[in-house]
């Protein structure tokens, strides 16, 4: 049984997609992430957001963050799922899902797995904004 449903995409993610992978019967509780590119930052307007990545090593590095969560947490199953290429205000680069027996373990796995992603996942973001555009360090 695969537990585990990491993609990178151009396409626009589906969050019913994610969801659908990790229902199980067993479980209790499907706890999901929704990433939004939102229209401001650092008080700055933002008008699109660019995002690349280094593909190979990022699906590796998010499929060991999806095994990590497995092993740290009684979860049954964990999607993550992220978009590459230029989004719109409201669109969405990121969803991670996770199910589990309980709730709680629901939540810790997603919480660790989009705190991962952000420190480790080799994805980049260049912010445009109504006067000119920045590259966004990955990793803090």
């Amino acid at each position: 049984m695969q537990r585990t449903f990491i993609k990178i995409t151009p396409e626009k993610l589906n969050l019913q997609e994610c969801v659908h992978f990790v229902e199980d019967a067993t479980c209790g509780g499907i706890v999901t992430f929704i990433g939004t590119v939102r229209n401001d930052t650092q008080g700055k307007k933002v008008t699109q957001l660019d995002f690349s990545t280094y593909k190979p090593m990022a699906i590796k590095e998010m499929e060991l963050i999806s095994q990590e969560a497995l092993q740290k947490f009684e979860i049954h199953k964990i999607a993550i799922h992220h978009a590459e290429g230029l989004l719109q205000i409201g669109e969405i680069p990121v969803i991670i899902a996770v199910a589990a027996k309980h709730r709680k373990a629901a939540f810790l796995a997603c919480e660790f797995a989009i705190d991962s992603l952000k420190t480790t996942v080799p994805i980049w973001k260049k912010e445009y904004f109504e006067d000119g555009e920045v590259w966004v360090n990955a990793h803090p």
